[in-house]
């Protein structure tokens, strides 16, 4: 095979001279020539048979890195993977301090009544007793569960900017307005509202996380956030219980409202809903997606709220199955914050969730493509769940030693809360990014109908069969769990799915 190579010439070899001249040698043929006219000759270069190039020159340049959206190093082929725009990192960061703080203020908001009651109980002027307490504790879960739904479905066509700060606004305002007021039906009406406002923060935090976060990182992220509960509820009885304690009741309900309203600015100034509004492309995206003939100029028109809602989530059974899962997931987790109210459920639950998103994203970047991203969480989800039901056996036939029954406590928070935060992403994950909001309310109301039914069923098991009948009930729910989970093992995720041609572009 005759070889092509490229040698510099003069008698000075400078730097100058190795840029700008070279001789090309084709076999015994060899001819001088500057580079400029082999690189910006205008007519495209022969490709000849038999010839080898070699190239040496150390002025070549790597053609532009495409940004995707995947900035882990391994998500598009080691050291070569695409890069982040400058400035992308940091504003995700801000976005999501932003968020996480948003949500944690939510739950200050929601249980500062809670560290607040014992205080208002020993006000004579309010005539408050424990009936009156236990109405005004009743009135919000049942109106949260409500407004999860609905918060949802109306979120799909608002800014999750505007939910959330806004939210903020509204549950701090009336966490102010409560703490003023003395008169019991305006205390019921007011935490009744406050309990309809709670349902607007998760929808805006889904939104935010999948316009932000390829799948390849979507679940750390996930699982960051959710840690966020964790944080308010931390933080509620040393805000809320402390000023109560100290300064009177009414002041239990002031410093959450305050802290709530000043982290509402912060919201509305450093969050923004999505890359593209910093001028970033779509997060997963290399360049805009050709339009179609079909497709009219100006994109595609936005589909009504009852599309979203009918066509993306309650025909879809992918969803009704993990609605189906997390009634079951809130069966258990229900039962067991009731019962266990200490330290050890709460540990365990956060580095439950934060291990089971890092695990499902280590499975998800080392996919090939020939399996399910949505199916590689499925499967932490039950390998979780059938870790919920062990350590839930062991609990069962644990002595009666404190150290021994923390510790599975705790256990069962890890193995509960991982199912619970991973079964609410792959909701997010089946359905258009249009559609996340209202697939996360459609979940979160089927969970919300788990937690609040689980008592009594459960109670009446307790009062009729026994402690051993309430474990096997709480083991069978880890079972039908993984039941339900077996369909989707290998689902793909709608992104995956509509870059098959499976489904149609939304």
């Amino acid at each position: 095979m005759a070889a092509l190579s490229v040698h510099n010439h003069g008698q000075q070899t400078t730097p100058l001279a190795l840029m700008n001249y070279a001789s090309v040698k084709v076999g015994s043929q060899e001819t001088t020539v500057q580079k400029k006219d082999i690189i910006k000759s205008p007519q495209p270069r022969p490709v000849i048979a038999g010839v080898q190039m070699e190239r040496i020159s150390s002025t070549d340049h790597p053609p532009p890195r495409v940004f995707t959206g995947d900035l882990h190093p391994s998500a598009a082929g080691g050291d070569d993977a695409a890069e982040s725009p400058p400035g992308f990192k940091r504003d995700r960061w801000i976005t999501f301090f932003a968020m996480f703080i948003g949500y944690a203020s939510f739950y200050l908001t929601r249980n500062s009544l809670a560290y607040t009651a014992p205080s208002m109980l020993k006000d004579p002027a309010l005539g408050m007793d424990l009936a009156k307490i236990g109405g005004l504790t009743s009135i919000l879960p049942v109106a949260y569960g409500f407004s999860k739904f609905l918060s949802g479905v109306l979120g799909a066509r608002t800014s999750p900017v505007m939910l959330l700060a806004g939210g903020l606004v509204a549950t701090a305002s009336v966490n102010i307005f409560f703490g003023a007021s003395t008169a019991y039906p305006l205390l019921l009406a007011f935490w009744g509202l406050n309990g309809l406002l709670q349902g607007l923060g998760s929808p805006a935090c889904a939104r935010i996380l999948t316009s932000w976060y390829p799948d390849r990182e979507r679940g750390t992220f996930w699982g960051f956030w959710t840690a966020s509960n964790n944080i308010g509820g931390f933080l509620a009885p040393i805000i809320a219980g402390n000023a109560a304690a100290h300064y009177g009741w009414r002041y239990g309900m002031f410093a959450p409202g305050a802290i709530a309203l000043a982290m509402s600015v912060i919201v509305a100034l450093f969050m923004k809903e999505s890359p593209e509004k910093l001028g970033y492309p779509p997060v997963g995206e290399g360049k805009p997606k050709p339009k179609t003939a079909a497709e009219p100029a100006g994109g595609a028109p936005k589909r009504s709220l009852w599309a979203l809602l009918y066509q993306d989530c309650v025909k879809s059974p992918y969803v009704w199955l993990f609605a189906i899962a997390y009634f079951f997931v809130y069966v258990d987790k229900g039962v067991a914050n009731a019962a266990t109210q200490v330290s050890g459920l709460e540990l365990g639950g956060l580095f439950g969730s934060l291990s089971s998103g890092a695990i499902s994203d280590h499975l998800v970047r080392n996919n090939d493509g020939s399996k399910g991203n949505v199916g590689l969480r499925v499967q932490v989800v039950m390998a979780y769940s059938v870790a919920t039901a062990a350590v839930l056996a062991a609990f069962w036939a644990c002595p009666n030693v404190a150290w021994m029954q923390w510790l599975l406590v705790a256990g069962v928070g890890f193995t509960l809360y991982g199912p619970q935060m991973l079964i609410g992403l792959c909701g997010a994950e089946v359905v258009p990014k249009a559609s996340v909001s209202a697939a996360n309310g459609m979940l979160g109301w089927i969970s919300y109908l788990g937690a609040a039914n689980a008592g009594v069923p459960l109670a009446m098991i307790v009062q009729r069969y026994g402690w051993d009948a309430f474990f096997i009930a709480m083991v069978a729910s880890c079972a039908v769990v993984v039941l339900l989970m077996t369909p989707m093992a290998n689902l793909k995720s709608y992104s995956q799915r509509e870059a098959q041609g499976l489904v149609k572009a939304a």
